[in-house]
């Protein structure tokens, strides 16, 4: 394959770089000045330059990016020096040389091997997270943010990444100071190494000059690049590795002798003599009397304190916490999901014999005395002394350099992919040859920055605790997508399971707390905090690609719930209304769109849409799928809670009765279908009239606009719409019929200019007939009541305005029921716990002496019908000057469809010129009485 036909298919399936191929291959720039002196000094070191594209400025790439059809362009490391050494070394640090006497001597050795098992445990755990997330797709630089954002999105992503690169820093400049310090002990005054007359000055400006020179080599190798890194670790790792055999030969090989206690431990230490502490050599007493815990004052602290199990156990794993060196690599790495789990694992599996047996061998022969009062106890034991010098030192510097140009990888990635968008966008222009040159560079102004602070002894713990957060996020989307079983979650790493993720979850967090609780939850307080902020204002939160965990969590239970919801158990205490709205165009829809996601009442709420006019097999392509991503962002410019149903059609009756049966899923289905009026106004265009709530550009195109209007060709007819009622009601559905939603403004609503929500319980076309508590009013009363507990809504008043004389008693023989009407509608709403005032029509009796008979008759030429509807029209008219809504009852169509017309007319006459009304026929009871 060719290598730019490569990058096209990489660019459409897993990048977010909005560049194009030109500007990836284009000319190259001619080099400046720093440009020139940057290459001089890599050559000067040996490391050749690598070409590099042009650095992704708009966003990070997902899966990779051939660099001019070299797989391998600047990515030089292998497994063994960008992954195995790093990791190492980070995880013996300070601690196999200066921290080992500290902890056997407080915890004995059985107590430090259970304590070495319990970090290692969770270390595992934690390692078996990251090498299957390593090798379920190619990993990019970044290395934990990369991982953990790619799985859990950009917001959780970016908090863990933002407090892992603080970690890092602070580990940075922590391991320093311990650099520093091991010069002063052994070069300085009162050091083992000095010659009378050359000693280190010692002092606190000293000190932090020391601290400077350290971090400015660190600087020096990070801005030469990954290989000079890789080089170095190398070095410094075959530097360990032979004190560290020194050490072991050490033990066995030397004879038993008196080992001079510090003349800073001033807890045993007299002006009298000096105090000593023994070494035997292999002995079985000395072993026996350091098995069990013996704690006793650390003289390094200032006030002597006596540590306990938790303070011992949060030292020995604050200095084994470096398993994300080699991940921090991932893109300078040949070959990341190989070299990552292999790497890591290799280099925990060195580092825990190494420790087993030094303590082990350091238990066997120097006493508790000796263990617990000098913690350099192996440099007067050591056959070649200077080699514990060399081990402490490099090992602590390259702990330092580790996490300075790791920071620098996680601050690179979190400025490509724009989590900070324009405070970090300058970071991703600051690249020469692949190399981060402005990230390495910030990194390293924040670690000096560190080092005013003189002593980080304060913050120590809470960056432990920092860096089990990020090992609790890796453990979480590993844990994540295993169990929504996710399809595509298909790592080679075969030792890994959601147990071993959820014990290296619940291990970190147990950590955290065992270290230091306030610190703990502060820390996870404020990556809650970084989150909330960063969905809110980072620009990623809304346009990065690569997808999120949190989509498939809410799958996976959605999924089951909806299994679990079992609509044979509905019961009418737990009704609400799962409403299918079907619109026929947004722009002169919106109000209803909006009132409707008010009266749903955290129900189910669809918009439904038919494309009309042809067989699906007409399109060339499916016309529904084109136009969906629009109608969603409809619903997120609308900000309405609804789902988006489409489907074509040769007539709306038909796609109705598609979108009736097949929209929702499970138990989750419409049971209430609001439709518009058809009549013959003219539609507006609420997008673009000024002064319109609802004024967008968002749908307009240069060629076209986005759902266009409908003309008088495309109306639905007369006819087909009366039977959309029919086909409704056969269905079993409740109806609401919306007319004069043109004029609802919530705006106005909301500002106090109407006073009510009324409810006309009287079925106009068949008064004499209409049963007081039918279920079409008590329908009505449920929505109403449903609309006023809605924001917005709740300084209406409800009112029920019952007509005089509503309402058969004829059939009542008991006279104590015979009751007014008004009295029987408020022991209901009592009953029924609905707050409404009840309002008597005093008019309806003249009005209802204009029908002639029982009922409206359908006869278009019937002038009486027309006189009686429009008097009704006034009726309702007259009461509804401060009123926001109107419910009105809507009878059934006729059976003849020949008086489809005739019935769709007097619909037209009942309603015409009314404020917003619905028209409302229920089917089923929707109110409970009972507990």
């Amino acid at each position: 394959m060719p290598a730019n036909e490569e990058v096209i298919i990489m660019e459409n399936t897993g990048s977010i770089n909005d560049s194009n191929i030109n500007e990836r291959f284009g000319s190259a720039k001619p080099m400046t000045l720093p440009d020139i002196v940057y290459k001089r000094i890599r050559g000067i070191f040996g490391i050749g330059c690598i070409r590099n594209s042009k650095s992704n400025e708009d966003g990070y790439v997902e899966f990779g990016q051939n660099e001019g059809g070299d797989s391998s362009g600047g990515r030089t490391l292998g497994t063994f020096a960008g992954v195995f050494s790093p990791v190492a070394l980070s995880m013996f640090s300070a601690l196999l040389f200066l921290r080992i006497g500290y902890i056997v001597g407080n915890a004995g050795l059985l107590v430090t091997l259970i304590q070495f098992l319990i970090a290692y445990s969770i270390l595992v755990f934690t390692v078996t997270s990251i090498c299957a997330i390593s090798t379920n797709g190619a990993v990019e630089g970044g290395g934990a943010y990369f991982m953990i954002s790619r799985t859990l999105g950009p917001e959780f992503g970016g908090s863990i990444g933002t407090l892992f690169f603080v970690a890092n820093i602070v580990s940075s400049a922590l391991y320093i100071f311990g650099c520093a310090e091991g010069f002063v002990e052994n070069f300085g005054p009162s050091g083992y190494l000095t010659w009378k007359g050359h000693e280190l000055r010692d002092g606190g400006w000293y000190r932090f000059m020391y601290c400077s020179v350290l971090n400015f080599l660190n600087l020096l190798v990070c801005l030469i690049g990954a290989g000079m890194f890789a080089k170095i670790s190398v070095v410094i790792f075959i530097v360990v590795c032979l004190s560290l055999g020194s050490v072991v030969t050490s033990f066995i090989y030397m004879n038993p002798f008196e080992v001079p206690i510090p003349e800073e431990n001033q807890l045993v230490q007299n002006a009298t003599y000096l105090v000593n502490g023994s070494y035997t050599g292999l002995d079985w007493n000395t072993l026996n009397s350091n098995l069990y815990q013996h704690y006793t004052k650390d003289y390094t602290s200032k006030d002597g304190k006596v540590p306990d199990f938790a303070a011992v156990f949060g030292v020995l794993f604050s200095g084994v916490t470096g398993i994300m060196a080699g991940a921090n690599m991932s893109g300078e790495l040949k070959e990341p999901g190989h070299s990552i789990p292999w790497g890591t694992m290799s280099a925990v599996i060195f580092t825990f014999v190494s420790y087993i047996t030094v303590s082990v061998l350091s238990a066997a022969t120097c006493s508790h005395f000796l263990l617990a009062n000098n913690f350099f106890y192996m440099m007067p034991i050591n056959i070649f002394p200077i080699f514990i010098t060399l081990g402490s030192l490099t090992a602590t510097f390259s702990a330092s350099l580790s996490n300075l140009i790791g920071s620098s990888r996680v601050l690179e990635a979190l400025a490509k992919d724009n989590i900070y968008g324009r405070l970090l966008k300058w970071i991703t222009r600051g690249t020469c040859d692949g190399n981060p040159v402005a990230a390495v560079v910030l990194s390293w102004a924040l670690v000096q920055a560190m080092l005013f602070i003189g002593s980080l002894n304060v913050i120590a713990q809470i960056n432990s605790v920092l860096f089990l957060l990020s090992y609790l996020a890796t453990n979480l989307a590993c844990l994540g997508l295993d169990l929504t079983s996710a399809p595509n979650f298909r790592p080679s790493f075969k030792y890994f399971s959601w147990w071993t993720a959820l014990i290296g979850l619940i291990g970190s967090l147990v950590m955290m707390f065992v270290i230091n609780a306030l610190y703990a939850v502060s820390s996870i307080v404020l990556c809650f905090l970084l989150i909330v902020l960063l969905h809110l204002f980072s620009p990623s939160s809304q346009t990065a690609g690569w997808g999120s965990l949190t989509q498939a969590l809410i799958f996976h239970q959605v999924r089951k719930y909806l299994l679990m919801l079992d609509s044979r158990k509905d019961h009418v205490k737990f009704w609400r209304p799962q409403v299918l709205l079907l619109v026929g165009n947004p722009r002169s829809s919106t109000p209803l769109i909006h009132f409707t996601n008010d009266m749903k009442k955290s129900g189910l709420y669809v918009l439904g849409h038919v494309i009309a006019g042809k067989e699906f097999s007409e399109f060339p392509t499916d016309p529904a799928g084109i136009q969906y991503p629009h109608w969603l962002s409809l619903v997120d410019h609308l900000k309405v809670k609804a789902f988006i149903e489409l489907t074509v059609a040769r007539s709306v009756r038909d796609g109705l009765n598609h979108l009736s049966h097949l929209a929702g899923l499970g138990a989750m289905k419409p049971n209430t279908i609001v439709l518009g009026f058809r009549d013959n106004q003219k539609p507006l265009d609420l997008f673009q009239i000024p002064g319109s709530e609802f004024l967008t550009d968002k749908f307009e195109k240069e060629d076209e606009s986005l759902f266009p209007l409908r003309d008088s060709e495309n109306q639905v007819d007369y006819q087909e719409y009366v039977y959309l009622i029919s086909d409704i009601l056969r269905m079993q559905k409740n109806i609401c019929i919306a007319r004069n939603f043109q004029n609802y403004s919530k705006l106005q609503i909301k500002s106090g200019a109407y006073k009510y929500i009324d409810v006309w319980p009287v079925n106009f076309f068949k008064p004499s007939m209409n049963e007081l508590f039918d279920t079409t009013t008590l329908f009505m009363l449920q929505l109403a009541c449903i609309v006023n507990m809605v924001n917005g809504w709740k300084h209406l008043r409800v009112r029920v305005l019952l007509c005089e004389g509503q309402g058969p008693t004829s059939g009542i023989t008991d006279f104590s029921l015979r009751r007014a009407p008004n009295t029987e509608f408020k022991q209901l709403l009592e009953s029924l716990r609905i707050k409404a005032d009840i309002e008597t029509v005093e008019t309806w009796s003249r009005v209802k002496a204009f029908l002639r008979g029982s009922e409206v008759a359908l006869d278009k030429n019937n002038e009486t019908t027309s006189i009686y509807l429009t008097n009704v029209n006034q009726m309702i008219k007259a009461k509804s000057g401060e009123t926001a809504i109107s419910f009105l009852y809507l009878s059934t169509p006729p059976q003849d469809a020949n008086y489809y017309a005739d019935y769709l007319e007097h619909l037209t006459l009942l309603t015409e010129d009314l404020r917003p009304c619905l028209l409302v026929h229920g089917i089923r009871a929707v109110t409970s009485t009972t507990l």
